[in-house]
């Protein structure tokens, strides 16, 4: 009888602790969305100035056209329906190290103080590496496709019309940000390669093996998430690979830095 009343306690126990660690995370992902939301807000009420800057690379490569550029919508609707992309874009853009800070605070009563230490990097580090690539998409590839694309425009003569480029408003918003959400997400890479080595499922041998198969994977995937053509496939790629040889070398001093630490404990 004294055996099932304490089984009871205990079961009555991990079912409050379950409970409250379920309203804590609930409490966190509100508060987190609710932020997220309030930035949606501030971020419309901006949205032109933001799309402003988002166009800026276009309106850069186009500057010293004979042609006079603009962009274009063709709906009642699709200006508003642009802004509002806009404002979501900013609102996600800005707001996901404050869900990385609330998922931090949720986890860090469990963890041990090593275990802070060593999770902490990868927390900065993840925002940064996402913002470094959609920088390398602001100024480097988005200039360099543009131009790529203009170079098919041709003069009209006698016997034919010419071709030239009337931008629609969402398209180039929906294909900039495609690309800054493409490489951000990619520029990861070594953020999961180095959590997988942490838990070990890699190490810095597999990874140098594996480089031939990575390359031919790398550059499918920049295929697959870039539009089809050869400047923001390969601006995609070769980051890429440079971020890989760079996970390579963290690993290994990942690993080095375990053995040493190890032979402390031993």
């Amino acid at each position: 009888m004294l055996v099932k009343k304490k089984l009871t306690k205990k079961t009555m126990s991990d079912k409050n602790s379950f409970t409250s660690h379920f309203i804590e995370l609930r409490s966190r992902l509100i508060k987190s969305i609710i932020f997220i939301f309030i930035i949606f807000v501030i971020s419309y009420t901006f949205a032109e100035h933001i799309y402003t800057f988002l166009v800026n690379p276009y309106a850069e490569a186009v500057r010293d056209d004979l042609l006079q550029r603009r962009l274009i919508f063709t709906a009642l609707h699709e200006t508003f329906i642009t802004y509002l992309k806009v404002a979501f874009f900013a609102a996600i853009f800005l707001g996901s190290p404050v869900l990385l800070i609330q998922i931090y605070k949720f986890i860090a009563p469990g963890l041990y103080k090593n275990e802070k230490k060593a999770i902490l990097p990868y927390l900065i580090f993840t925002p940064v590496l996402f913002l470094f690539g959609g920088m390398l998409v602001y100024y480097l590839v988005m200039p360099l496709a543009i131009k790529f694309f203009l170079s098919f425009e041709t003069i009209g003569t006698n016997t034919s019309l010419p071709i030239q480029l009337e931008a629609k408003v969402n398209e180039y918003l929906s294909l900039i940000m495609r690309l800054i959400f493409a490489f951000g997400i990619s520029f990861q890479l070594p953020i999961l390669l180095n959590l997988l080595a942490k838990i070990g499922v890699v190490n810095s041998l597999y990874l140098k093996n594996t480089r031939r198969y990575v390359i031919v994977i790398i550059f499918t995937l920049a295929a697959i998430l870039t539009p089809p053509d050869p400047i923001t496939q390969v601006g995609l790629a070769i980051p890429l690979l440079l971020l890989y040889e760079l996970s390579i070398i963290t690993v290994r001093f990942t690993e080095k830095k375990n053995k040493k630490e190890n032979l402390k404990d031993a």
